[in-house]
């Protein structure tokens, strides 16, 4: 029981709640005790792609963890709460609202490298406690800046009917890189337009090489407890890779990356790739550096 379950995971439901379910579904099926794990955390406010790794797939989730994202977001503008989203108490309040030609116009300034700060309300850990947790019992809690990457920012849909006329929410789409905090976006989206705003609607449309076409909702992983083919649901672990170039190998190399031992004169540009053997079956991630192949990770399959 190898590969990938991609979950379009409902609002209420956390990331560890829906590796629960899976497991729960894989025990009633009857597959026994199967290795679980998540690539990618998502608020319980939020819907969207959660992918799930089975087996030998969750030495791909680090992968997961570290790749690009793409979330489409709703900003209600007018007041600020102090989770940035629909949960907490409101802490500011604006009686101003941007219209739809002063959003676009600054978008530009929120694409590329940029400085943000996190929320309070947050999973990052200070002195070996989280964020959250500390915001909660009622601390002050004073977030580091960091840099992030906004690959691409622009509206997504709205339901202004004049683009003059003041709005109270617009919905944006972005692909952003790991440790992008969409609510801490939003914030300062709304800053830059002389306003105060928060997250009514967040949903991850992508998570790497994973989308909302390959992502089934928690009835259908349901019906695996009650006897559907797993088969049906379930994605190959080499689905998790299809984002670098895979690696044929002959039967003796291929034996050679079993015992993890460095091969040399192996005929690829240097880079990562995935190896496989004559039967098509991952092997490993290698990594080709100064002419030396070496194993990264080993699947067992």
């Amino acid at each position: 029981m190898h590969g990938w379950i991609i979950l379009d995971k409902p609002v209420g439901l956390g990331s560890t709640q829906a590796v629960a379910a899976v497991k729960r579904n894989m025990r009633e099926a009857g597959y026994g005790k199967v290795k679980v794990g998540h690539g990618g955390t998502l608020d319980p406010l939020a819907t969207g792609v959660l992918p799930i790794a089975l087996g030998e797939a969750t030495k791909l989730c680090g992968r997961m963890l570290d790749a690009s994202k793409v979330y489409e977001f709703t900003i209600a503008f007018g007041t600020e709460t102090s989770g940035l989203d629909a949960e907490g108490e409101v802490v500011s309040t604006s009686e101003v609202r941007p219209t739809l030609p002063q959003v676009r116009a600054v978008l530009p300034h929120f694409t590329g490298a940029i400085d943000q700060i996190p929320p309070a309300y947050s999973a990052i850990k200070i002195d070996g406690k989280r964020a959250y947790e500390r915001a909660r019992s009622g601390e002050q809690v004073e977030m580091a800046s960091r840099q992030v990457q906004i690959y691409g920012l622009e509206l997504s849909h709205s339901d202004v009917v004049s683009g003059n006329a003041p709005i109270d929410s617009v919905t944006l789409t972005v692909h952003v890189s790991k440790g992008t905090y969409i609510r801490s976006l939003a914030r300062d989206i709304a800053y830059a337009l002389g306003t105060v705003g928060h997250v009514t609607m967040l949903r991850r449309k992508k998570a790497g090489p994973f989308g909302l076409k390959q992502a089934i909702s928690l009835d259908k992983l349901n019906e695996i407890g009650k006897g559907a083919p797993a088969k049906d649901i379930i994605l190959p672990l080499e689905a998790g890779l299809v984002d670098i170039p895979a690696l044929d190998l002959s039967p003796d190399a291929a034996m050679a990356i079993r015992q993890g031992r460095v091969l040399a004169g192996v005929a690829t540009k240097d880079g990562l790739y995935w190896a496989r053997d004559a039967e098509m079956r991952a092997l490993a991630l290698v990594e080709q550096i100064g002419g030396e192949l070496r194993t990264v990770r080993g699947f067992n399959l």
